[in-house]
C-alpha cells in the first residue's frame, strides 16, 4: 500500500469514479491507475469499488468504510507536511482564500490589506466562486480558509466560526417612485415591480426566496446575478428594483441608486468563517482569521478544528 494507491482511491470519489479524470489531475495513466486499484484490492482482499464491467459506480460497504481511513490518512500526510512549513519558515507559504464576490469586494479588503502588510512574503490566493464550490474546495484542499453566508455552517467536514451579520436591501434607481413612498415599504410594495437580485445559492438568496414564499407572494424576479455590482448596473438601467447586501451601496458614491431599508422584511444573514475539520492550520492562516474575528485565539481555531475522538 502507498500514497498514490490512497490519492487514486480519493481522486476517484472526487471525480465521480471518471478514471480519466483520475489519471489527468494524478498526471498519470488510466492504465496505471486501474492498476493501482487492482493492487490494493488484491492486497487488502476485498474490493473497494462496484464495478459495470471495466466502469467503477461507486464504493463498496468495504470501500464506504476504507473511504474514511484515507482521507484521515492523507489529511494528516498533508499535516504533517503544513507543520514542517510551518517549523521551517513561520511567516512565508501560501494561503488559497475561497469566496464570494460579495465577501471579496465589501467584506474583507481592510482584512487582505492588514494581513499583505503583516505577512509579506505570504503569497495570497483569492478565489471567488459560489458557496457549494468553497465547500468542495475546503474539502479537497484547494482552499484553506472558506468565507459565504450559505451552505458552510451546515457541513459536518467543515469548522465554521460567525464572521458578521447583515441584512438585505432595496435599491433603486433615483426618481424611482418607491423613493417617495411611504416607509416602511412592505414585501407587497416590493413586488410591484420587477426585481433584480442575485441567483440562486448566492448572497442570502434561499432567504429572499423563504419570505416570498412564507408571505404568498410570488415576485417577478426578471433577472438573477451572481454579484451585487451587476444588480446595480441593471438596477441603473431601469430594468428592475434590487434586492441585494445593504453593505454593497455606497450611496455617497452611487449618487444614482437609493438604497430603502428592508431589514424589517428579511431575516438576518451570517457569514461564516469555515475550515476543513482535521486540516491543520498555518499560524498566518490562524492571523487571517484572527484580522476577522480579534476574539479568535490561534489555540481556540486549533482546538476547534481537531477533529473528535
Amino acid at each position: 500500500m502507498n500514497f498514490q494507491q490512497l490519492r487514486i482511491i480519493r481522486e476517484a470519489v472526487r471525480r465521480d469514479f471518471n478514471l480519466t479524470e483520475v489519471a489527468s489531475v494524478l498526471a498519470t495513466s488510466q492504465s496505471g491507475v486501474s492498476k493501482h486499484i487492482r493492487d490494493i484490492e488484491d492486497e487488502l482482499g476485498a474490493e473497494i469499488f462496484l464495478r459495470r464491467g471495466k466502469r467503477l459506480l461507486g464504493l463498496t460497504k468495504a470501500g464506504q468504510t476504507i473511504m474514511g481511513y484515507v482521507e484521515t490518512i492523507l489529511t494528516d500526510a498533508g499535516n504533517i507536511k503544513r507543520l514542517a512549513e510551518e517549523l521551517r519558515a513561520a511567516d512565508q507559504g501560501a494561503l488559497a482564500l475561497a469566496t464570494t464576490h460579495t465577501q471579496a469586494r465589501y467584506a474583507l479588503p481592510s482584512v487582505i490589506s492588514g494581513f499583505r502588510k503583516a505577512f509579506p512574503q505570504v503569497r495570497l490566493a483569492l478565489h471567488q466562486t459560489s458557496p457549494t464550490e468553497i465547500t468542495s474546495m475546503l474539502l479537497d484542499g484547494r482552499a484553506d480558509i472558506g468565507i459565504a453566508t450559505e451552505a458552510l455552517a451546515l457541513h459536518p467536514d467543515l469548522v465554521t466560526f460567525p464572521y458578521y451579520t447583515w441584512h438585505h436591501a432595496v435599491v433603486v434607481a433615483k426618481g424611482h417612485p418607491l423613493e417617495g413612498h411611504a416607509q416602511p415599504l412592505s414585501l407587497q410594495d416590493i413586488a410591484a415591480y420587477p426585481i433584480i437580485t442575485y441567483h440562486a445559492g448566492f448572497t442570502g438568496r434561499p432567504m429572499i426566496d423563504r419570505t416570498f414564499e412564507a408571505a404568498g407572494i410570488k415576485p417577478d424576479i426578471v433577472m438573477a446575478a451572481m454579484d451585487a455590482d451587476v444588480i446595480k448596473a441593471y438596477v441603473g438601467l431601469g430594468l428592475g428594483i434590487g434586492l441585494l447586501a445593504a453593505m454593497s451601496v455606497d450611496a455617497a458614491r452611487e449618487t444614482g441608486l437609493s438604497l430603502l431599508r428592508a431589514d424589517h422584511l428579511f431575516a438576518e444573514n451570517t457569514s461564516y468563517i469555515a475550515l476543513r475539520r482535521g486540516r491543520f492550520q498555518r499560524g498566518f492562516a490562524c492571523r487571517f482569521i484572527a484580522l476577522c474575528r480579534p476574539d479568535l485565539s490561534e489555540a481556540h481555531i486549533r482546538k476547534s478544528v481537531q477533529p473528535p475522538s
